[in-house]
């Protein structure tokens, strides 16, 4: 494989002895490369190589031990282990590719259809014929036992022991690889669910099962069964692959992002896979926030950010911490978990640009992926892409400044003959009209999910930063500003890998739940059974984060609520101390949030309290990141050369070109210019102006304003 490696500052030299300083090691695998950050003595070291899909554990295996052996080189005789915290898209993938675990399904006899029936939502409106993905438990795979918990939460009808005893053997004969167990109310009494893992777990002892009122004791039916066999259908392939990382790669300790932007075991990644569907992604929101608060100033930045990797982009909108959901759709199921909010599309540097049917240019959601990616890598790839449009316009480096050299070979005539193809199909002459065309339909698609997480969420773009990263962010920053009116950009040191990075600032997390239903006046006189189960949740919380020796443990408590026959609910911090009157101030508290996020709020209509949950958080991690100690120079070096490039296709326009190593703290760059480094490239358009900050950042701001 070939090897980028690039760092950040010059490090010290290093003294030969014994002992070496600790090492953080984050690492983020994407559907292109695999990103690791390394944190060492102050300085960080970042590393890309390609991922290897048919294992990821063997590149995140290769980065490390060729880091540890240049550590052990320039330290004769250091014997250091890495921390390692990993974000991965194992669980994802396995989803999207529906190649999970053979998984069976134990339910409430007279349920055993509801992952069939599903909501009866149409997922298309308009269209007279219509079909959804199969479940992911096939019919021969869903099986009912008799009993009932009614919806006190009393035992209506005793669990079946005859009818479990006689299913043991039959599972045993169909050699299921994994169990999920989801009983009608489990959520408020779970001891038939606990009952019925202990008999099948005497016939499967090895087989792993998946309780609903382990994974999701909250209400709606067909969600907690989703959720629960999504999760016991992903945790044979996650723990396989947990299970190689673990023997394959030198640690002295491993843990693992959670879709919360959290951090957890290797152990209780394998029991809760399904808490990592966003594991990669959440990682670059938790360090474009942590990156604007240092850049910014402030403990609670208002951003944007937007991660354009190879295959999809991600978006995100931060105003008052880091938004989290729990109500995701992916690969077409409905999944309830904590998550941070992001909203995807499949616009990355590898979408695929083709014509329609109509003759109508449309770029992703498919992609090249890593192999054999955009025609310019030379890997047999001939489709054009939006890394093919970029490169035609000039807009990536052909060659080496400096120590670091370009990311990949690439090679243009490829992506000029892709880009020509496709061209002729769409009756364009001109290569540069026809790339810039492909560029257009992203950014569309890009800005229309940041208009998804902002204005139809009731926030104005022009009050926030713009956070692009991934490899091609920085190359659509610009267009995406300008449309939206945003007024400031802020451009990472080493964008390509900020999700690995965020790996390293993340926490330890668990969150707890548990269904409370409680309808107007109730919620302010059970304020006793709300502490009360708060109480048992943090204690949940507390059990297992203390596990994991992760320092002081900080729980906050949250409610689900809504308005009478709403169908969906908020998110609503609660008071640390749970009483009559602060309960008060929450009502207050949901109506305020209510007209912010739908633009209307109703004080005079009932509440319903639907859920109660629990927050806790390990120590945050006190890194210390290279900060720049020199006065500002505002003038910057001398270009490294010049550069042709097309904002419109009548008139290509020859722009200066920086290598990023080379901008010192405080230098000003005036578009149009191009600023180049090895895992990304930054296009500055006209009428903008870059400033190095202390922490390496470039802030981009329009002149014209």
């Amino acid at each position: 494989m070939p090897r980028m490696t690039s760092s950040l500052s010059q490090p010290p030299p290093t003294p030969s002895c014994a002992t070496a300083p600790e090492i953080l090691v984050g690492v983020d695998v994407g559907g292109t490369f695999t990103d690791f950050v390394f944190l060492q003595d102050s300085q960080v070291h970042v590393v890309k190589l390609p991922t290897s899909p048919e294992d990821q554990s063997r590149a995140v295996q290769q980065g490390i031990e060729d880091r540890l052996a240049s550590v052990a080189q320039a330290a004769p005789g250091a014997a250091v282990l890495p921390h390692i915290l990993h974000g991965t898209t194992v669980a994802t993938n396995t989803l999207l590719e529906r190649n999970g675990a053979k998984t069976a399904l134990i339910t409430t006899r007279g349920f055993r259809d509801i992952l069939q029936l599903g909501r009866q939502n149409r997922p298309y409106l308009y269209r007279l014929s219509q079909s959804r993905l199969p479940p992911l438990i096939p019919d021969a795979l869903r099986f009912e036992v008799s009993e009932r918990i009614n919806a006190r939460g009393e035992v209506q009808e005793a669990l079946s022991l005859p009818e479990l005893h006689a299913l043991g053997p039959q599972l045993v004969d169909m050699q299921v690889e994994c169990i999920c167990i989801v009983f009608l109310f489990s959520f408020l009494n779970p001891c038939h669910e606990q009952e019925a893992a202990r008999i099948l777990q005497g016939y499967l002892p090895h087989t792993p099962l998946s309780l609903s009122s382990d994974v999701l004791p909250e209400y709606r039916e067909y969600e907690r069964t989703v959720t629960t066999a999504t999760n016991a259908y992903l945790q044979h392939r996650v723990g396989h692959y947990l299970q190689n990382l673990q023997d394959r790669v030198p640690h002295q300790s491993l843990r693992i992002m959670q879709s919360n932007g959290g951090t957890m075991r290797p152990a209780t990644a394998h029991q809760l896979p399904v808490h990592l569907l966003v594991s990669g992604p959440a990682g670059g929101v938790v360090g474009a926030y942590a990156l604007a608060q240092r850049a910014l100033e402030t403990a609670s930045p208002s951003i944007m950010t937007i991660d354009m990797g190879g295959t999809s982009t991600d978006t995100a909108l931060c105003h008052d911490g880091i938004p989290m959901t729990t109500e995701c759709e992916l690969a077409g199921l409905p999944v309830c978990v904590p998550m941070i909010d992001i909203q995807t599309v499949g616009a990355g540097g590898g979408s695929l640009a083709y014509a329609d049917s109509a003759g109508i240019l449309r770029v992703g959601p498919q992609s090249a992926g890593a192999h054999p990616g955009p025609a310019c890598y030379g890997l047999g790839g001939t489709q054009a892409t939006v890394t093919d449009a970029n490169l035609v316009l000039g807009r990536l480096p052909m060659h080496q400044f400096g120590d670091d050299a370009v990311p990949l070979a690439l090679h243009p005539d490829l992506a000029q003959t892709a880009i020509r193809t496709l061209g002729q199909t769409l009756h364009v002459t001109s290569v540069a009209a026809t790339a810039l065309g492909i560029l257009d339909v992203a950014n569309a698609a890009m800005e229309r999910a940041l208009r998804v997480v902002s204005v139809e969420r009731g926030h104005n773009p022009q009050d926030f930063t713009l956070i692009p990263f991934g490899g091609a962010g920085p190359l659509h920053a610009c267009t995406l500003a300008e449309e939206l009116g945003i007024r400031q950009i802020l451009i990472p040191p080493a964008p390509g890998t900020l999700s690995a990075m965020g790996l390293l600032l993340a926490r330890a997390e668990h969150h707890a739940s548990r269904s409370l239903l409680l309808a107007g006046p109730q919620i302010l006189v059970q304020a006793n059974t709300i502490a009360e189960i708060l109480a048992q949740l943090a204690e949940t919380v507390l059990t297992i984060l203390n596990q994991d020796d992760v320092g002081t443990v900080t729980v906050a408590p949250y409610a689900d609520m809504r308005y009478a026959g709403q169908s969906y609910e908020l998110t609503i911090p609660l008071a640390p101390v749970v009483t009559a009157e602060s309960l008060a101030q929450v009502l207050d508290r949901f109506h305020q949030a209510h007209r912010q996020r739908f633009g209307y709020a109703a004080p005079d209509d009932p509440v319903e309290l639907v859920n109660l949950r629990v927050r806790g958080r390990g120590q945050n991690q006190d890194l210390q990141l290279p900060r720049s100690s020199l006065p500002p120079l505002p003038e910057p070096p001398a270009p490294d050369r010049s550069v042709t490039t097309w904002f419109r296709a009548e008139a290509p326009v020859t722009i200066p070109c920086w290598f990023r190593n080379r901008l010192q703290h405080g230098n000003i760059l005036t578009g149009p210019a191009l600023v180049v480094q090895y895992d990304s490239t930054i296009l500055i358009h006209p009428g903008w102006q870059a400033r190095v900050d202390p922490w390496s950042n470039l802030m981009l701001v329009p002149t014209h304003l």
